[in-house]
């Protein structure tokens, strides 16, 4: 039987240390890996895919939480499914679940429903403060690398005829934001 791990960030700019001191701590001979990726959803994270590929009959695959390897039902079942299908188990630290037992596949489901749930009132919460703020007239996103005032200039110079890529070179801005201004006019 093989062990691996499986410990997950969403950004660059976190770090998975916790999670790998807790894993090594519960199976410091296993196959550790990591991964920088969001989890909202199993798509682009290489790790886990690779994980998922290799892993075999008897094996075990073990996260520190629920949430650093699925965010919503479809996914987890999938996950599982795929375990399940090649003979192998799942094992979630935190909430010292096994997936090798009845128990463990029954409560891993219903922790999914409330991951899922969580994630969803996260976007809700996050869907009600972005309207919020631009019903306060607050400009989200990127700063424009444009003024009124050169914005103005390229709608004039553009009238004239003069072309966009022209422009972009003389403002320092892409085609695409020069496009966007003229089509705002």
């Amino acid at each position: 039987m093989t062990v691996f791990t499986y410990a997950r960030v969403s950004t660059l700019d976190q770090d998975t240390g916790y999670q790998d001191a807790e894993l090594k701590a519960a199976y410091p001979d296993a196959v550790h890996r990591q991964e920088k990726k969001s989890g909202t959803t199993t798509r682009d994270r290489e790790v886990l895919a690779l994980l998922l590929d290799m892993i075999g009959h008897g094996d075990k695959l073990v996260v520190w939480k629920l949430d650093r390897l699925a965010r919503n039902t479809g996914d987890l079942c999938r996950i599982v499914d795929t375990l399940t299908g090649k003979g192998a188990s799942l094992e979630i630290l935190d909430q010292m679940i096994d997936t090798s037992t009845a128990t463990g596949r029954a409560f891993l489901q219903m922790l999914g429903v409330f991951a899922e749930f969580e994630t969803n009132l996260r976007k809700e919460r996050q869907l009600a403060g972005i309207a919020l703020a631009k019903s306060k007239g607050k400009h989200l996103g990127r700063k424009s690398s444009l003024s009124d005032l050169q914005k103005a200039e390229i709608r004039d110079m553009s009238k004239k005829g003069i072309n966009p890529s022209l422009l972009s070179k003389q403002f320092g801005v892409s085609r695409a934001t020069i496009y966007n201004v003229i089509k705002e006019s």
